[in-house]
Order: C-alpha cells, then structure tokens, then sequence
C-alpha cells in the first residue's frame, strides 16, 4: 500500500485528518502548454500552486513544463504516476484540437471518456449568458474519466476532473488563472484536507514586514528562536520592499496556539516595521488603517504610471477610503489637474520634493482627501537631470498634520524602480497612519517643504 493509501486508511478509520503528514505525501505538477515553453504565457500556475501546497503544510516535490503533444503528455504521466501519491495536471482540457491532456492521461490510467449530458448543458448556458452560439467542438470539454469526480468550473466551460485510482489522486485543472485558482482554493484544497493529505488551515504563522533587509531581519529576531531549538523552523522571503517571515513547527512540537505566541513576540519587537500577520498587502493594510479612522485617500503620480492607484483598487472596498488618482506627466497636465504652481515647476523642475509637496497638496483638494501620495522622478532609461541618476523618485505625503517629502535612490530597471517607489509611499503612509492612530508624534519627516 502506498503512503496516500496508509494515510487515506488513517484518516477513514479515525475519522479526522492527521495533524502531520506521515510519511511525507509527494505532489508532483504537470503544467502544459507550447506557450509556456514558449515564453509568451509566465508559468504563474508553479508559483500559486506551490504556494497554495505550501501554506497547508504539503511541499511541491516537482513542477514539469511539456508540450501540448499527446506522445510527450504521456510518457510525462505515466513517470510522474509511477514516483507521486498526488499529480496535478494544467492546462490541455479546452475544446481546440491542441487540448490533449485528458485523452492522454485517460490512455495511460486505462480509463474510458465517458460523455456527461450535464456538462453540456453548462457549457451551453454559459455561451447562452455571454449572448454566443456555443460550437461543435466544445462538447470535447463534457467527456469525462468513467472512474472520477468533477470538479465545477464557475468561470469557464472546462471542469476540472478528479481522479482516485491505484492508491493516488489525480488532480487535472484547466488553465487559464481566472478558473484554475479558484477551482483550487475552493475545491482541490479542502479535498485534499479531508482526505488528511495536507492542513485545512495553515500549517505556519507568517509575518510580513517592511523597512527592514533580510539579513536584519533574521539577526533581530535570532534572540527569540533560539529559546525554542530545533522545535521552531523558520523561513524567510524577501519580496521588493517587504521581506516575509514564517515559523512552523514541522515534527509537531509547537502546537498554533504556540506559534502564534512566538510570532507575537516578534511582531511587538519589530514595532513599525511589522506589517501584518499572513499574506495582506501594504495597499490593504493601509486601506484597512483608513477605514478605521474613516479617512480618505488621493494619489497623485508621474513615475508610477498609475500603479500606485491601482494597488489601492486591488485591495477591494476601496470606495471607502481612496477618492481617486490622477496621472499627470506633463506640466501643463500638473497645472491643470492638480493646480501645481508655474513658478514651481520651472523653479524647481517636475522631479523634485517641492514638485512632489505641491502634487500631493493638489491630489487631496482637488479630490477632497485626508492624506495623499504623490510620485514623481526618473524611473525610466531617460537621463536624470539635476545632478539626479535614473532611480531618483521623491514622494510627497499630504496627512492632516502637514505635507513632506523625500528622495529616494533605487538604481536598476524601470519596472523594479515603479514597483519600490510604489511600496515605499505605502509604507511611509502606514507608518503615518500607526502613529496618528496611536498618537505618537511624526518622526520620519525627510523634507517639509511646504508650497
């Protein structure tokens, strides 16, 4: 018997999921397409996939790219059958003649297709709802596996398929991200909990945090983990402006409750330069910190081309704290829309703090805001003028305190510069926010430079 079916046998007779896997399950992804290989599609499905596993206590043993070819689809299975207790497939489940997987994978687990009058119907009313006439070959898409399960596409006319057979399970998803990440939030997860092959929730506790590097990071909070040896693992990952730490307990010794202790211990030492406990991002925390004090936000932006009204816009509910943005590369675009000063803009030039001041003053009157951002600099190849390299970006924060701003240095190509202008004014508006909530005292004040 193999270790899922010990473990599927385990959790029958017990009638609960284990709270660790033992032994280690081996999950092994297939995702599929040429456009892949190709470079025209990002494999986005490895990172989700991998971490969706990895948050539930389960380690993605192996991730293999192949071809839409039915001959490379199916020597790739049959090995990735042989060595896995659990395989998840993307991709290859469409209506066009390069959507191969389920025939292939069918061939190899010697199971016959058999035609689902139900999905047809799905397929139909959905073309139905979208006012289009559904085609032949999208019947393709209702034949399913005669010893399986399907999982419900909400989003699309692919369902997934579900498959337990020779003491493994097999997961096939279409591809497309809109339905694949909910199919597996929603669906595969909690199918795989119940069956004890991984945690319901998550297996770790993580903190994100902002303003501090990784080594420092790490060096900081050393003194708390050794109290706890070999008991306590922990990892961290440095994203663009944030770096995430996560504390776990793999053998079992440390039990939540524990950990989420431990991990308190770390964020009251941290201070400000915590963010949050799990996966929110700055744009949210901060939409969270304005719906509590029932403030509202305008952006002002030049470098960030819109970037920073949008992380905003992500993070959902936004209509309660952001009164909007507005991109203004020119000056004449400054003047009109944000009511910046001529004298300003020729005194001083558009990249500058007393540009950045002025931007982020007009964002919050013309948009009647509390506090606002603004962004401008040389984020691009352009030439820097001023004495000011390419990566200089000045941001302006407007808060009912006052106005400020500061200049920043972040050298290398356009898209990380945007991206690292973007996080710092939504951690600098953060801190701000903490410290009015608390009411401490500003610190952090580079520049006041007022209009």
């Amino acid at each position: 018997m193999s270790g899922l079916a010990r473990m599927v046998s385990d959790h029958q007779a017990n009638g609960a999921a284990p709270s660790q896997p033992t032994p280690p399950i081996r999950y092994e992804l297939l995702t599929l397409g040429d456009e892949l290989l190709l470079g025209l599609t990002p494999n986005g499905h490895l990172t989700f996939i991998g971490a969706q596993l990895g948050r539930h206590g389960a380690l993605l043993q192996r991730n293999v790219t192949i071809t839409d070819e039915a001959v490379a689809i199916a020597e790739q299975f049959r090995e990735s059958w042989a060595r896995a207790d659990v395989v998840i497939t993307t991709g290859g489940l469409g209506p066009t003649c390069d959507d191969r997987t389920r025939e292939a994978v069918a061939a190899v687990l010697g199971q016959k297709l058999v035609f689902e009058p139900t999905i047809e119907k799905a397929i139909s009313e959905r073309f139905a709802a979208f006012g289009r006439k559904m085609t032949q070959n999208n019947l393709k898409q209702a034949y399913v596996f005669e010893r399986g399960e399907v999982l419900p596409n909400a989003n699309g006319t692919a369902p997934g398929l579900w498959v337990e057979q020779d003491g493994k399970v097999l997961v096939m998803l279409p591809g497309p991200p809109n339905e694949l990440q909910p199919m597996f939030t929603d669906q595969v997860i909690p199918r795989l909990a119940a069956r004890g092959l991984l945690h319901a929730g998550e297996s770790y506790v993580q903190l994100r945090t902002a303003g501090v590097g990784e080594s420092m990071l790490e060096t900081r909070l050393q003194p708390i983990f050794d109290r706890f040896g070999e008991a306590l693992s922990v990892a961290f990952c440095a994203h663009t402006g944030a770096v995430d730490c996560r504390v776990s307990s793999p053998d079992g010794r440390l039990d939540h409750a524990q950990l989420e202790a431990i991990a308190g211990e770390c964020a009251a030492l941290l201070g400000e330069d915590f963010v949050c406990y799990g996966h929110d991002s700055l744009a949210r925390v901060c939409g969270d910190l304005l719906r509590r004090q029932e403030r509202k936000l305008a952006v002002a932006e030049t470098a960030t081309g819109g970037l920073l009204a949008n992380a905003f816009t992500e993070a959902g509910g936004a209509c309660k704290f952001f009164a909007g943005g507005v991109v203004c590369y020119s000056n004449d675009a400054k003047m009109a829309l944000l009511d910046c000063p001529e004298c300003l803009l020729e005194q001083h030039g558009a990249a500058s703090e007393e540009c950045a001041v002025a931007m982020a003053t007009g964002a919050a009157e013309t948009l009647g805001a509390d506090f606002a951002l603004a962004v401008t600099g040389f984020a691009g190849a352009a030439k820097g003028v001023g004495g000011n390299p390419v990566g200089t970006i000045f941001i302006g924060l407007f808060s009912p305190g006052g106005v400020w701003a500061k200049k920043l240095s972040y050298p290398g190509p356009r898209a990380t510069v945007k991206v690292r202008a973007v996080n710092a004014a939504l951690d600098w508006l953060r801190r701000e926010l903490l410290r009015l909530e608390s009411g401490a005292t500003t610190t952090v004040r580079r520049s006041n430079v007022m209009r």
